[in-house]
C-alpha cells in the first residue's frame, strides 16, 4: 500500500531539519505506534522496517527507548535465574566438596 502525505511545505522543511529522511521517519513512526499499540508484533514490525534479523528490531526499539516487559517474561527471566542460582549452588558444592576430600586425604606430615 503506498500512502502520500500532503505537508505544508515551510513544515516539511522544518521536519527535514530534524529527519533528512522524512518518509523513512514517517514510516519509523507509524511502527512504534503500530507496536505500542500491539497492533503488531516483532515479525510483522521486522518486515515493515525491511530488517532481516530480529536483533535490529531489539535495536531499534531499545533506540526509541520502547520496552516490552510482560508478566510471561518476567516469569520466563525469573525462572532462567533461579536455574542458574541453583546450578551456581551445585557448582560450589560439588567444588567444596572435592576441596575437602582432597585436603583429608594429604598426609598429616610428621605427627
Amino acid at each position: 500500500m503506498l500512502i502520500t502525505l500532503e505537508l505544508p511545505e515551510d513544515i516539511a522543511k522544518e521536519l527535514e531539519t530534524r529527519w533528512t529522511d522524512l518518509p523513512r521517519a514517517a514510516l519509523e513512526s507509524l511502527a512504534l505506534e503500530a507496536y505500542r499499540s500491539h497492533v503488531l508484533s516483532a515479525a510483522p514490525l521486522r518486515r515493515l522496517l525491511g530488517f532481516e534479523a530480529r536483533m535490529q528490531v531489539d535495536a531499534f526499539l531499545k533506540e526509541h527507548e520502547v520496552q516490552d516487559f510482560t508478566a510471561a517474561g518476567f516469569e520466563h527471566d525469573r525462572e532462567a535465574l533461579r536455574q542458574l542460582r541453583a546450578s551456581e549452588a551445585r557448582r560450589r558444592h560439588c567444588f567444596q566438596g572435592r576441596r575437602g576430600s582432597h585436603i583429608a586425604s594429604q598426609p598429616l606430615g610428621g605427627i
